[in-house]
């Protein structure tokens, strides 16, 4: 299986329900380091996994959506954990769907699927696979 990865990052702020959360509860702020790699089985006609400028490009945008924004007034997250594990969810669906739209080129249709990690501190990070 072949894979590209690109990176970029995302600052938010949140906060959490749920006594596991602790002092999380309250808003505060995070800062992620985000990877999207794109796996493909077989490599495309011009030997590659994706275009790597455009799979940059998207996942910026994904991640645009997202970035200096309070998660807890977004429409989208309402009533939700927004988790490490479910942005990485999140995003990771996301690009699948610019994927499916034909957003990263004709070649990309040839993926087999996306991991998205996101990384919260050298120490710890949690990420989410999706098949295409």
């Amino acid at each position: 299986m072949f894979a590209v990865t690109v990176r970029d990052h995302v600052m938010i702020a949140h906060s959490f329900r749920g006594e596991v959360f602790g002092p999380a509860r309250r808003l505060h702020g995070a800062t992620y380091v985000v990877d999207a790699a794109f796996r493909r089985a077989e490599l495309d006609a011009d030997n590659l996994v994706v275009d790597i400028g455009l799979a940059t490009r998207e996942l910026n945008g994904v991640l645009a959506a997202l970035n200096y924004r309070n998660l807890d007034e977004l429409p989208e997250f309402a009533g939700v954990n927004t988790s490490t594990e479910y942005l990485a969810k999140v995003v990771a669906d996301r690009l699948a769907d610019r994927v499916r739209d034909g957003a990263l080129g004709e070649g990309a249709r040839g993926l087999a699927g996306i991991t998205v990690t996101f990384r919260e501190s050298h120490v710890a990070w949690a990420s989410y696979e999706c098949a295409l």
